[in-house]
């Protein structure tokens, strides 16, 4: 549905998209995750020919973007970060002139109009201003414009950014409605809500693409040496000494708690499983363990690697191989 090719985009010397390549295709939810300032927003408005690239193309169903963007358009709902809202305009009549703008047929827009605000669940609030709304309600007919005419693509950039909890469950609700006959793209800088509604997730940091796969794969594939958690009844240079002494420990990071316990995160050589090891040992030194468990990397544990790397990229491809290739390379 969507290849961007090459993209650059640059502000005087600052390069905000840095030789961006991805593929979009039909029938997922996509998650674009990064840091703040990482380029998300910058990527959606030129996909959906807010902004021109300084390089590179976007095809829309094989239309490009800047050359055709009447037909690219088309294919696209769109809801920015702040929605695009008439705040002196009715709900209904805001959709209205938002399907007179998408040139939905005349015939068919006072339908189309009413699919939206059903989908959206804007029927107590469609008279209303919308000033008077909500922010919850606001961001709702910034949906329901979006999905007015029921494009194939839906494009999301932060949708529940400034919610409340009730009303971030009831966005999450409506883009997994849309998700069954749509392609939907979701920006989002929240892990939660990241792993919590998409099932392929692109991990963008400084403008370049650093990771591209499903959660689960991503997390099952950084999960190499085997991660062990204990918390014992020590001092933190006790335990470091104990720790230092023993064999097929690769690192080990040691926190101290205010209740006089510490606590380790023990990386393993070769997935050794150390953990009778070190049960043993730490009986033996008559030191007590409070907790030991084996933990994998989170999709959090994910993310502060790959955007924290200044050099290097890692990148799954859909078939779950790893490639590593220089930052500037992609």
């Amino acid at each position: 549905m969507i290849e961007v090719k090459n993209l650059v985009k640059k502000y005087g010397n600052h390069v905000a998209i840095d030789h961006l390549n991805f593929t979009i295709e039909k029938g997922r939810i996509y998650g674009f995750l990064g840091p703040n300032g990482a380029g998300k927003s910058t990527t959606m408005n030129i996909m959906t020919g807010y902004l021109g690239a300084t390089e590179g193309e976007v095809l829309i169903d094989g239309h490009d973007i800047l050359k055709e963007p009447e037909e690219a358009k088309k294919h696209i709902g769109y809801l920015p970060e702040l929605p695009p809202l008439y705040m002196d305009m009715k709900v209904w009549e805001y959709l209205e002139f938002a399907a007179e703008l998408k040139r939905i047929p005349k015939a068919d827009r006072e339908s189309a109009v009413e699919d939206a605000v059903r989908m959206a669940k804007l029927q107590d609030v469609e008279e209303r201003l919308i000033k008077n709304l909500s922010k919850g309600y606001r961001q709702r007919v910034g949906l329901a414009q979006a999905v007015l005419g029921f494009p194939e693509i839906i494009i999301l950039d932060e949708p529940t950014v400034g919610l409340d909890p009730k009303q971030i469950i009831e966005i999450r609700e409506l883009i997994r409605k849309l998700a069954k006959n749509h392609t939907v793209i979701l920006s989002s800088h929240i892990l939660a809500e990241v792993r919590e509604v998409c099932d392929y997730i692109m991990i963008i940091s400084k403008g370049k693409l650093v990771a591209s796969d499903t959660p689960e794969n991503l997390e099952n594939q950084m999960n190499g040496d085997e991660t062990i958690e204990i918390l014992a009844k020590a001092e933190p240079e006790e335990m470091r000494s104990i720790l230092l002494n023993m064999p097929h420990i690769k690192d080990f990071k040691i926190e101290e708690k205010p209740d006089g316990t510490t606590y380790s995160r023990i990386e393993s050589e070769d997935g050794i499983d150390i953990r009778e090891q070190i049960f043993w040992t730490f009986a033996e030194e008559k030191c007590p363990l409070l907790m030991l468990q084996t933990s994998k990397v989170s999709l959090e544990d994910i993310f502060l690697e790959l955007t924290q790397k200044d050099t290097v990229s890692m990148v799954f491809n859909q078939s779950g191989e790893e490639e590593k290739t220089n930052a500037g390379d992609l």
